[in-house]
């Protein structure tokens, strides 16, 4: 199938609906998007395949599961190319959620939960910075989390 999928409003409209409640079933988006349910399936089977919807997530609160503390981290690389090598060993990593390969200051920036600033230094020091290839990295503790959302379809 091509890279490129032609949305039109029927998808936006399905996407934004399920992007703010991801358990609305589909006979409920059909209704109000004025299609029938076996449409909203076909589209979004289709939408997963092509790889623009990732499955279903949960909105974690990690400060009530005991995680207090959310940092983003740039991560300098002895060099560009050990990205891949590098990336793997993140990703084993629990604590880290998100990782990006960026441009700028850093070569990675990513994001990860700890439950203090303890477990935050032993994951730094215990776990990232013992990585082949890392160089440095600059820690940024995040005070709150003002917003998150995805981004609004326009009708």
């Amino acid at each position: 199938m091509s890279k490129n999928y032609d949305f039109d409003n029927i998808d936006l409209k399905i996407l934004s609906l399920l992007m703010n409640d991801a358990k609305m079933p589909y006979t409920e988006v059909a209704k109000k998007v004025f299609v029938s349910g076996g449409t909203v399936h076909v589209r979004m089977r289709k939408m997963e395949e092509m790889g623009i919807v990732r499955g279903t997530t949960l909105d974690i609160d990690y400060t009530k599961m005991g995680y207090d503390v959310t940092a983003f981290l740039g991560i300098y690389l002895e060099k560009s190319s050990l990205y891949d090598s590098v990336l793997e060993k993140l990703k084993q990593i629990p604590e880290i959620v998100r990782i990006h390969y960026t441009t700028g200051n850093y070569n990675m920036f990513l994001k990860l939960h700890c439950r203090d600033t303890k477990h935050l230094k032993d994951t730094l020091h215990d776990k990232i910075q013992k990585i082949e290839g890392i160089e440095r990295t600059e820690t940024t503790i995040a005070l709150e989390e003002s917003m998150s959302r995805h981004i609004e379809f326009g009708e």
